[in-house]
């Protein structure tokens, strides 16, 4: 029997909570990979409510995608994190959720924009974990929102394409690495999925391994920098292929690029099943992170220079020169616009 059609309009809802000194870093900075995973389980929570508002099989919205988010200012421990998430756009298998985070300091009652971030979701039949079910349609205050928002579609579907999986790419360890090197920061982080890491089909939350990419690309920038370091952005991370329950994930991390006030790190993600061996390892995440120095009133410290030792080095470096600046060039644009 078909799913009867319903649509709605633009559904919205707001977590929050205080954060805690193990959300943070030793001085305080709450961590990127936290704030992460905050948002995509208001992104989890919203689309897997709608996909459900609808009869026929039950679902669960999954994680495909997270357009590229800065990290506007930071948040500390003792500041509640405000989440609101609302869903601005849906294809016939895919959700748009737009989220936005603000952190509040409640001894003054001071609040600031902190992170504003856009993630797609897909919805997974309940009784089979490889069916994707249809997405309810939701009502749109004007043609030009929704017509916006297909134009939003349509690009985040063809950059997936263009980034599909990268499964030649591997980080070799390095024996007696000299130090600004690649190899002197590189890092790798191995993690067993475990149940209170999945969702009720059984594969890995979204927000679970960001937290662990934001970990592991921390880890390289602080062996990089020697300070205190914070996430500033995140570009796009497509999440190719579902974590099951079970998995051994290795997530690794190199630096690909420095400028004078921020690196960049490049994080992979990799699966090994255990139970179902035969399916071999797998790419299943990748993302390129921005990390930022800061010394101890948090103003920014130069980036000591990467040192380059082989083509490829070179070539990784020239291509995040090319990110960095289109990332500064849109962010120009943007302050001209408010």
């Amino acid at each position: 029997m078909s799913a009867a059609k319903s649509t709605s309009t633009s559904p919205s809802i707001q977590i929050c909570r205080i954060m805690r000194p193990d959300d943070a870093n030793i001085v305080g900075n709450v961590h990127g990979g936290t704030i992460l995973k905050m948002i995509e389980e208001a992104g989890c929570i919203i689309g897997t409510r709608h996909c459900n508002t609808q009869s026929g099989d039950r679902c669960v919205a999954a994680l495909a995608r997270v357009e590229r988010t800065d990290f506007l200012h930071p948040m500390f421990i003792g500041e509640v994190a405000h989440v609101s998430a609302e869903i601005t756009y849906t294809s016939k298998h895919s959700v748009e959720v737009q989220v936005n985070v603000l952190s509040e300091n409640i001894l003054t009652g001071a609040k600031k924009v902190t992170n504003k971030a856009a993630l797609w979701y897909v919805p997974f039949s309940l009784k089979n974990v490889d069916k994707i079910v249809d997405v309810p349609p939701i009502e749109y205050s004007s043609p030009e929102l929704e017509e916006e928002g297909k134009k939003r579609y349509e690009a985040q579907k063809m950059e997936r394409l263009e980034t599909k999986e990268r499964n030649g790419e591997i980080i070799n360890p390095v024996s007696v690495p000299e130090p600004y090197t690649v190899g002197f920061s590189q890092s790798s982080l191995i993690h067993l999925v475990g149940p209170s890491d999945c969702t009720l089909l059984g594969f890995v939350h979204g927000g679970v391994t960001m937290k662990l990419m934001d970990e592991v690309a921390g880890i390289v920038a602080a062996r990089h920098c020697k300070t205190n370091i914070v996430t500033a952005s995140v570009d796009a991370i497509n999440f190719h292929r579902k974590i099951m329950k079970g998995c051994v994930i290795t997530v690794s991390g190199r630096m690909t690029f420095t400028s004078n006030k921020s690196m960049e790190i490049e994080v992979f993600v990799d699966a090994d099943p255990l139970v179902e061996a035969e399916q071999g390892k797998f790419r299943a995440v990748t993302a390129f992170f921005t990390y930022i120095s800061l010394d101890k009133e948090n103003r920014p410290l130069p980036v000591p220079p990467l040192k380059l030792e082989e083509d490829e080095e070179q070539k990784r470096f020239e291509e995040g020169k090319v990110r960095y600046l289109q990332n500064k060039a849109k962010r120009l644009a943007d302050k001209e616009r408010q």
